[in-house]
């Protein structure tokens, strides 16, 4: 890991100032995020699970900071520019097949990773 691009996508709904927030169940959009946001500049939007502590720190469900430390100590290689994030709770089949798996995949080739962490919730 330590020689490896490592890139995140997180389901919890975590989305920066400045972009949309997601809206509703079976939202599948997505937003690339710079990884060295500070947490005060990350907010979420979720239907399917108190956000309290999330919103608190939004580390809990996007952990942007663990992964920076992990970087600067040498443990992984480096990181993406960007962490994905997406809205976990997607309740129709056909758009989860048809308009985010394809998202994600684009980000994903985008990113040009070696290893992607996928931060459920």
């Amino acid at each position: 890991l330590e020689e490896c691009r490592v890139a995140m996508i997180g389901s919890g709904g975590v989305y920066r100032v400045g972009q949309v927030a997601f809206h509703h169940k079976d939202d599948t959009s997505v937003r690339a995020i710079p990884v060295d946001s500070p947490a005060d500049q990350l907010r979420t939007s979720h239907f399917a699970y108190d956000m309290t502590a999330a919103r608190r720190d939004p580390n809990v469900v996007f952990p942007l900071r663990a992964l920076r430390e992990l970087a600067d100590a040498g443990e992984i290689g480096t990181l993406a520019d960007e962490a994905i994030a997406f809205m976990g709770g997607i309740y129709s089949q056909r758009r989860l097949h048809e308009e985010l798996i394809p998202a994600l995949t684009a980000e994903i080739e985008r990113l040009d990773p070696d290893v992607v962490l996928l931060v459920p919730v």
